[in-house]
């Protein structure tokens, strides 16, 4: 008997989005915002401690092609950025709250609207994931972690 299958979801980014995205925007967000990050009172010290200045600008790059990988499939990237967020021993809801309410009025600045909202669901989706395997990892209690409330950066 012939079962009919269907076709694999598709995980391809929206036409309409990724229509305004190229390299040279993703590397004007990662700069923006890590210049404004690394400068900042709550994650500010996180970046300085876990990345040193000479390893800033490879960093920077790094974090380029993952945003590139993500957003246009480049496949550039190819670490685990988990397993680093997991090495912070001071990494809490505080810092990634920060590091997306940031993250949002760099996008919303640079990006067309449609891009910002996409681009910062998907970092908040991230970002909410990457909190949620820390707290495991501390061995926190998870079950009924409900997704950080969104913030607005403070100007």
């Amino acid at each position: 008997m012939n079962v009919p299958t269907l076709p694999a979801p598709s995980t391809a980014l929206p036409r309409a989005v990724t229509e305004g995205i190229d390299e040279r925007l993703i590397r004007r967000v990662v700069d923006c915002f890590y210049a404004q990050a690394r400068d900042d009172e709550v994650i500010g010290p996180v970046f300085k401690t876990a990345v040193p200045d000479e390893r800033w600008r490879a960093h920077l790059d790094t974090i380029v092609d993952f945003w590139s990988s993500m957003l246009l499939g480049t496949r550039r990237y190819d670490g685990r950025p988990l397993r680093k967020h997991l090495m912070l021993p001071d990494l809490g809801d505080e810092h990634f709250r920060r590091w997306l309410a940031l993250f949002r009025k760099t996008v919303e600045e640079l990006c067309e609207p449609d891009v910002a909202a996409f681009w910062a669901d998907r970092s908040e989706r991230i970002g909410n994931s990457f909190r949620i395997n820390v707290r495991m990892h501390r061995g926190d209690d998870v079950l009924d972690l409900k997704p950080l409330e969104r913030e607005v950066f403070p100007d």
